[in-house]
């Protein structure tokens, strides 16, 4: 870790240690004393640079010596300064002029050509894709600012106490949230990262979007799609993609010398009115044919973005050699406003210390595409102010030191007292939905108390019932915890009381590991993939007399183990034993008399039509030991590493799991004899260019023997009846029966969804405005004794809200069609 402290204290040199250096400092305004914001400054013939903050105050420290200044911002003529540093510190205020680009070098130029800008464009297009692959690799050091501030609040809304509590003036402005991180980023073609963050530091309450990691600002305008991570579901088409034409019309507004170079204005307008296109200005140096600079926007109205209303984005780049260039600054501003309350901000990249093609050790990169250093987030305000590029504000200064004070208050015992009071206060409406939380003031014990819906219910097997869960964690250190669920359950009806706890012991939070039990007796479902969650089952039973879910009553043990043995290879197995038996309906209670509609059956194979209180055989009582286990690769898997654990991101690759299990004959009394096997390949969130996201889960298997197995232990599937749905999981069945497929055999299933993310939609101006995303769908399922079932839906959807309208078909017939919903509780 040494060396990448030694590598940022030589990209940025700003360390006070070094006795020799002296401190740059200035402000850059324009021809009427306007100040300048975030101009980008860097040493000519270096890959040193900084940026000047929202103020125009810029600073360097340097050693003695004479230094040629660059200073470049889009809307500015690029100047050079020579400024001789002594052995003390000294200002240097610098004055930008107005850019001016000449269109008659463009008719000189370009006389022969009817259009300019298509001329230089396609000669873009042409050297887009050298341009991206011109850098086998490259690391760099990087230096990331961001601040959220909250512009204006309604003026019936701006009291003292929201004013103290959001820390505003008068005016009703003020900074919600800022951070800085200072990292090393590493690349190697084709597609390999790896980033060392050194420090961190944050001051306020993020809520909604930020850009903390050099990763996450690697704003690449030479690739055909554009990405806005946090702000856009959909990607967005480069001004310099290869069909760039397609989308964009292109104007030339002059062209001026710069540095030495040649740099032509081209203006990009969109050739539509809506749409994931980018409008304003790139800059491109003649001859080379790359990108000098952007300044270009997207806005809410035409291109549906979320959380703001415009993104600006703006970025610099230098030479690092002759013949590679890379960016020296990215910045992303951003303004927006939501039910009266103004918010804006923005977040700077700086890049310095740039080596081209380095030689990187010998697995350099394992998938680890983030390592934050075990201190990063324990660096002193000294160690910031020596070592930021760009110099605080005093507003910024100002709020760092208060929430700094506070974040002191908060260890205190008094605070830790007080919030321990407030968070453990009940909400009432919250429990009904969400639970119950609470916690001591160091946070190492924590209890959580189930939902309401969750406690009380009713089905025609229990009748009315409780079901008390609680959960209880001790954080034992920052890698070791201990969870103890226990629960008790009765119903009023067949006077059946249970009792389980189950225990989870994670020890490894780098390799995902725990070790988990549990014990005890319960009432549970027929089908073990999940039907109807209890609250639901609550309501179809008692307002549609529709009683979908089926129970059977099991005393039971189990353990197991999981781990991550290898980066994307992860291991999990354990044992249970079981003594199960048959249920039966004992509660009818209507609270309304359909009479159009009965109860059924509590046996899920009884044929239409046999009476609620059926008694018929579905299985004997019976004991089973099971072995289960389950090997998931994940190809290519990349994750970031956190002082706290290892924490795995989505991959590329389709994920593959192998599943096993094996019923035990003549074992301490188990009835069952089976082995079952199966194989899943899935993958979520594939993105589709400017067409939103595909995802997709397809599985396969069957009983290698079924010499003896009961009901339970058949391979179920996750179905669905009734009007609600949960479209979370890409595998589930919009109208598939509980338990009818279930298969004692071989099965093949297979599923298919594509989230356009507003792209149809976005043509429709009626309903553009509700940003909804369209789906379409399809499900296959076929099994032994019940071939080719089928479901084609389509879907549109709005944050947690969702309608599907779906059709089904069961071999050659149709089945179901209709509307399902889901509106976040499952």
């Amino acid at each position: 870790m040494r060396k990448y402290i030694l590598l940022l204290i030589t990209a940025f040199s700003v360390i006070t240690a070094s006795a020799q250096q002296s401190l740059l400092t200035g402000k850059i305004t324009d021809k009427n004393g306007q100040v300048i914001p975030f101009v980008s400054i860097y040493i000519r013939n270096s890959t040193y640079g900084t940026t000047a903050n929202e103020n125009g105050i810029y600073q360097f420290k340097l050693n003695p010596g004479t230094y040629n200044v660059i200073y470049r911002y889009v809307g500015y003529t690029e100047k050079i300064e020579q400024v001789t540093v002594t052995d003390q510190d000294q200002e240097h205020n610098v004055q930008m002029a107005d850019e001016v680009f000449s269109t008659d070098r463009v008719a000189e130029t370009y006389r022969k050509n009817r259009d300019a800008a298509d001329t230089i464009m396609k000669q873009v297009l042409k050297k887009r894709k050298y341009y991206i692959e011109e850098a086998a690799s490259y690391s760099c050091a990087v230096y990331i600012k961001g601040v959220q501030k909250l512009l204006s609040v309604p003026k019936s809304l701006l009291g003292r106490e929201v004013r103290k509590t959001l820390d505003l003036d008068t005016n009703g402005r003020g900074i919600l949230y800022q951070s800085e991180s200072l990292s090393e980023y590493n690349f190697q073609k084709p597609n390999k990262v790896r980033e060392i963050t050194i420090a961190n530091r944050m001051a306020g309450q993020n809520t909604a979007f930020g850009y903390k990691k050099a990763s996450d600002l690697q704003a690449n305008f030479y690739q055909n799609v554009f990405i806005i991570n946090g702000l856009a579901t959909r990607g967005f088409v480069s001004p310099v993609a290869s069909y760039g034409f397609r989308f964009y019309n292109y104007r030339l507004l002059g062209t001026s010398v710069e540095n030495g170079h040649t740099i032509h204005k081209i203006h990009v307008i969109p050739k539509r009115g809506h749409g994931q296109y980018f409008q304003g200005d790139i800059y491109i140096v003649d001859g080379d044919w790359r990108i000098y600079s952007v300044d270009l926007f997207v806005e809410n109205k035409t291109s549906n973005l979320n959380l703001v209303d415009t993104l600006k984005i703006r970025q610099q780049y230098i030479a690092i050699t002759d013949s590679v260039w890379m960016p020296a600054s990215t910045q992303y501003s951003f303004k927006g406003a939501v039910f009266g309350f103004k918010f804006g901000g923005y977040y700077a990249a700086v890049y310095n210390n740039y080596k081209i093609n380095p030689t990187f050790p010998d697995n350099f990169f394992t998938g680890e595409i983030l390592k934050i250093d075990t201190v990063a987030n324990s660096k002193k305000p000294g160690y910031w102010a020596d070592t930021r590029p760009i110099p605080l504000t005093a507003s910024e200064d100002r709020d760092y030191r208060k929430k700094d004070a506070f974040e002191e208050y908060k260890k205190t015992d008094t605070y830790l007292d007080s919030l321990q009071h407030h968070k453990n206060h009940i909400n009432y409406p919250g429990y009904l939905i969400f639970g119950y939380a609470a916690s001591n003031k160091s946070a190492r014990d924590s209890l959580y108390i189930f939902p309401f819906i969750q406690t009380f219910y009713y089905n025609t097997v229990e009748g009315f019932g409780i079901n008390a869960k609680v959960s209880y964690i001790r954080t034992i250190d920052d890698f070791h915890s201990l969870t103890v669920t226990p629960a008790l359950r009765y119903g009023f009806s067949n006077k059946i009381f249970s009792a389980n706890m189950g225990f989870e012991y994670k020890n490894d939070p780098f390799h995902n590991a725990k070790f988990y039990a549990d014990f005890g007796s319960d009432v549970l479902d027929l089908n073990n993939v999940g039907t109807r969650s209890l609250y639901f089952n609550t309501l179809s039973t008692l307002l549609s007399e529709n009683n979908y879910v089926k129970y059977y009553r099991s005393h039971y043990g189990d353990f197991g183990y999981q781990r991550e043995v290898l980066n994307g290879v992860f291991l999990k197995g354990g044992f249970s034993y079981s003594s199960r038996s048959q249920l039966y309906n004992t509660s009818f209670t209507k609270l309304k008399d359909n009479k159009q509609r009965e109860f059924t059956s509590n046996n899920p194979l009884a044929p239409p039509g046999t009476p609620a209180d059926d008694h018929s055989f579905l299985f004997p009582d019976n004991q089973a030991l099971v072995f289960n286990a389950s090997a998931t690769f994940t190809f290519d898997q990349r994750y970031e590493t956190r002082p706290t654990g290892k924490f795995n991101l989505p991959s590329k690759y389709p994920t593959l799991t192998v599943n096993y299990r094996k019923g035990f004959k003549n074992i301490i009394g188990s009835d069952v004899d089976y082995d079952f096997a199966s194989v899943d390949l899935s993958q979520d969130h594939i993105r589709v260019g400017l067409s939103g996201y595909s995802s997709f889960k397809v599985s396969g298997g069957g009983f290698l023997n079924n010499n003896t197995l009961y009901y339970m232990d058949y391979n179920h599937f996750l179905g669905n009846q009734g009007t609600t749905f949960d479209p979370t999981y890409v595998g589930s069945f919009h109208f598939l029966p509980f338990y009818t497929y279930s298969t004692n055999g071989a099965f093949l299933e297979a599923h298919y969804q594509h989230n356009f993310a507003g792209s149809l939609f976005n043509h429709i101006p009626l309903l553009r405005k509700w940003k909804l995303e369209e789906i379409i769908g399809a499900n296959y399922l076929t099994t032994k004794n019940n071939r080719n079932y089928r479901e084609f839906y389509v879907g549109v959807q709005r944050l947690i809200f969702r309608v599907d309208y779906g059709i089904s078909y069961a071999g050659d017939k149709k089945y179901i069609q209709g509307f399902r919903i889901f509106y976040g509780i499952r």
